[in-house]
């Protein structure tokens, strides 16, 4: 069966390659800190679950203080020029969207099929982790795919994977760090103390009111923390479980879902999420460093009212 360790296992080649291609460009002054950290990030996915727990702990504290030195980054320029970039668009139009939207495609038709298929006996794919799965596999599809039609060195993936990282630095590392802090959170207890805390200055004793504080408390603790994975298992178990799904009778799926969409609802407006809004703004080069976040902030305060209204109208039907 094949489990979310195919996924780990895509991760890991890739930033192993990332890492290599950092060792073979000596031209580059940062070569050893770059190659140092994403080795280090490699070795979490490919044989992190199976190390124990304290030597993962190691190599995280390893791959801190290197991000600490400030030594990271300085992405080498990219391959083509933008003469070439623009002759190469104006070539192939809107086919360039093929690959981008093989991604997509796969997913969902490897999310309602895979989980199906038995192959003596056993299903082929763990149902529990079905859409990550296939999603990590429609990637590998849309890069066969874009290579076939674009017909580039069969080194450009790992070469183009290289300047990206570089470029992104150790903010590509923060989606899965602060999921771990948030499930470090949830483990603590922290969930019932918020609830707590909101209990003693908000009234929660209809649905709205705990609809509300819930969604609204998804976007703030994400906006505080920066991910809306961190945010997740404190509210849940704080506000989300006990109150709208246990007291109010609401539905899980609905209740977990919408509020998922009202974190990322936080992640728009906040410069902790830095992968999302510091980066881009460092990559083209914008002279505001909240350019992102000041234009994102109208459209996350609309869809957290919609988020609102739509979890109060649809999670206890």
């Amino acid at each position: 069966m094949i489990s979310l360790g195919f996924v780990d296992i895509l991760m890991g080649l890739m930033m192993a390659g990332v890492a290599i291609v950092n060792v073979r460009d000596r031209s580059n002054p940062r070569w050893a800190y770059n190659a140092a950290f994403w080795a280090l990030y490699a070795v979490t996915f490919l044989v992190g679950p199976r190390i124990p727990s304290i030597a993962n702990g190691i190599i995280v504290i390893a791959m801190v203080l290197i991000a600490a030195t400030g030594k990271l980054g300085d992405a080498p320029a990219e391959s083509t020029t933008p003469a070439e970039r623009e002759a190469s668009a104006a070539r192939w139009g809107n086919k360039l969207f093929i690959p981008a939207l093989t991604i997509p495609a796969v997913t969902v038709l490897g999310t309602f099929t895979l989980g199906h298929i038995h192959v003596g006996g056993t299903v082929l794919v763990d149902p529990k982790q079905v859409t990550l799965i296939s999603l990590g596999l429609a990637t590998v599809v849309a890069l066969i795919v874009g290579m076939v039609m674009l017909r580039p060195p069969l080194s450009a993936p790992v070469t183009e994977a290289r300047r990206l990282m570089d470029a992104v630095s150790w903010a590509a590392v923060l989606p899965q760090m602060l999921a771990a802090l948030g499930t470090m959170f949830a483990l603590a207890g922290v969930g019932p103390i918020v609830a707590e805390l909101l209990e003693r200055w908000i009234p929660l004793n209809t649905p709205f009111a705990a609809v509300a504080t819930y969604t609204v408390g998804m976007a703030l603790f994400t906006t505080i923390m920066g991910n809306a994975f961190a945010a997740f298992p404190v509210m849940t178990a704080g506000i989300g479980l006990p109150l709208v799904v246990q007291h109010f009778g609401g539905n899980v799926v609905v209740m977990a879902s919408v509020g998922m969409l009202s974190g990322y609802c936080g992640t728009l407006m906040t410069p902790m999420a830095a992968n999302f809004n510091i980066v881009p703004v460092a990559l083209l080069e914008l002279p505001d460093e909240n350019a992102v976040i000041k234009v994102q902030i109208p459209t996350g305060l609309i869809l957290l009212v919609a988020n609102t209204a739509i979890m109060y109208f649809f999670v206890f039907r």
